[in-house]
């Protein structure tokens, strides 16, 4: 009886683990001037995400697109990135500590910029998937698993493409092909996971609405048993989706694109994006989504001692305390967005709600 009675206890107690997914981390030639400090000679990315860090470090788990690669000097933009290390050390200082490495800019730079790459963020202890330096190391870590509190979720990343550029062998880049993803899939079910999450580098670049190719794909997706999907490339917030488990379908979340987290793009759309936070609580056996919604941020670009910054700033935050000490042109630039955005997500999200914000 008391044994009986112990496990009936352990039944009861509920675990929960906290992700935030965050769009698109780019490099632009103005972001790395800005960084650079003519004194010490040396780059310094943290002003970036300070005032969004909080949000990171109330989460378990901060997740998000590396679209630059890490290959060294000559630091450089558009269209062949390659950023300081500086903006990984920043980024993990700040409580991103997963990063995907699958983007149509993974070849940018070559064998050199992909094993680079690599090698930094291993070397801050940044977990990461997408990318490889051999088909060996493919085979051992291309199922990213994530652990706390019995809870146990894996990631897999994608891409659609590296803008035409051959991956150079023996590194890999893990691109969309359903026979690929299908074995990676099933793959993955031997791993005892709670949900299994695929983030996708997907879509029509500036378009608002999914494609009917990233339908498709969500769909091949879901049947094949994946629960989340998260995805960036667009560089514009498209619709979120959340749907509990029935009869028909095991119970799914999909964010078809988080839009631009950093970047210096300024068109209208894209000069913000939106962060996921999804709270996951196992009882027993079964893990459930228990929580979803969104934060939307903006890429604000202050004159600070005579020189050109950015920083990215939660909406919601600056909105309820006035927009702090920004400039007019700024907030006005800022409530474009924001209105953009939660006139599109208000309307066609599926039970994916605004976090942050007085309601």
């Amino acid at each position: 009886m008391l044994f009986t009675t112990a496990k009936s206890q352990d039944s009861l107690i509920t675990d929960t683990m906290s992700l935030l997914f965050i769009g698109d981390i780019m490099g632009h030639d103005s972001q790395i001037n800005a960084a650079y400090d003519a004194s010490s000679r040396s780059y310094d990315y943290d002003r970036v995400f300070a005032k969004v860090s909080p949000i990171f470090k109330s989460h378990d788990f901060a997740i998000a697109n590396l679209e630059v690669t890490l290959a060294g000097k000559p630091f450089k933009g558009y269209p062949q990135f390659s950023s300081p290390d500086e903006l990984a050390v920043a980024a993990k200082n700040s409580g991103i500590n997963t990063l995907v490495t699958a983007n149509n800019h993974s070849c940018d730079r070559g064998k050199q910029g992909i094993i680079r790459t690599i090698k930094v963020l291993d070397s801050l202890g940044i977990n990461h998937t997408g990318t490889f330096l051999n088909s060996e190391e493919r085979e051992s870590s291309n199922l990213l698993i994530l652990s706390k509190n019995n809870i146990k979720v894996g990631i897999l990343n994608y891409t659609y493409g590296t803008n035409g550029l051959p991956v150079p062998s023996p590194t890999i880049v893990n691109i969309i092909d359903n026979n690929q993803m299908a074995s990676d899939i099933e793959k993955s079910k031997t791993a005892d996971l709670d949900k299994l999450i695929v983030v996708m580098h997907w879509g029509k670049e500036y378009s608002s609405q999914p494609s009917n190719s990233q339908i498709n794909i969500a769909n091949f997706l879901f049947d094949k048993g994946v629960d989340i999907i998260i995805g960036s490339h667009p560089h514009v917030v498209q619709p979120m989706e959340y749907y509990e488990k029935t009869m028909e379908h095991h119970e799914q979340f999909i964010a078809f694109s988080l839009g631009n987290f950093i970047s210096n793009q300024r068109k209208r759309k894209t000069d913000g994006g939106a962060m996921v936070g999804l709270t996951l609580t196992k009882q027993g056996d079964e893990t459930i989504i228990s929580n979803s919604g969104y934060y939307l941020t903006w890429v604000n670009k202050p004159i600070s001692k005579g020189a050109r910054k950015f920083e990215i700033v939660p909406c919601a935050e600056y909105e309820q305390n006035e927009f702090f000490s920004m400039d007019e042109e700024s907030i006005n630039k800022m409530k474009v967005f924001v209105k953009d955005s939660r006139i599109l997500l208000s309307t066609e999200n599926i039970s994916v709600h605004e976090l942050g914000k007085d309601n």
